[in-house]
């Protein structure tokens, strides 16, 4: 990974239409080496894929609820069980395994709070949970898609 490299990945995660010619004279190459180097990155699978995103007000699900799950099943079956219907949420839009106190930690956008409701009862319907604690984001402060690429090896 060099200083090309990560400059393609800032500008990519910026925005994934640009141009190869227009990326290549952002950093200082002409337009087929800089085409291989996207290849390359996408190939190692350094670039996962490209996306489209989405104005969450826009699409009318402008609250954000993060969910702390605990459970007293700490087994394979289980969290195999529980990831599917998690998968299932569409609502649902990052979904983590703790440390801690907290067992999962779940991301969840919705327009208000009956729709919560209507999640929130999904979920306790589809797992053994022994606590289910929701807060709702007032604002939001900083939201970023792009990742720091300075640590890239």
């Amino acid at each position: 990974m060099d200083d090309i490299n990560r400059k393609i990945l800032r500008i990519l995660q910026a925005d994934a239409t640009v141009p190869v010619a227009e990326i290549a004279e952002k950093v200082g190459l002409s337009t087929t080496p800089c085409w291989r180097r996207i290849q390359s990155l996408e190939r190692s699978g350094l670039i996962q894929r490209r996306v489209a995103l989405l104005d969450r007000k826009k699409l009318n699900v402008g609250v954000t609820v993060f969910v702390h799950l605990k459970t007293n099943q700490h087994n394979h079956e289980w969290l195999e069980s529980f990831a599917k219907a998690v998968a299932d949420i569409d609502e649902v839009v990052e979904f983590y395994r703790m440390s801690g106190d907290v067992d999962y930690l779940l991301k969840i956008v919705v327009p208000d709070i009956d729709s919560y409701d209507a999640v929130y009862k999904r979920l306790i319907k589809s797992a053994d949970l022994s606590g289910v604690s929701s807060s709702f984001a007032m604002e939001e402060i900083k939201h970023t898609t792009a990742m720091p690429v300075g640590y890239a090896i």
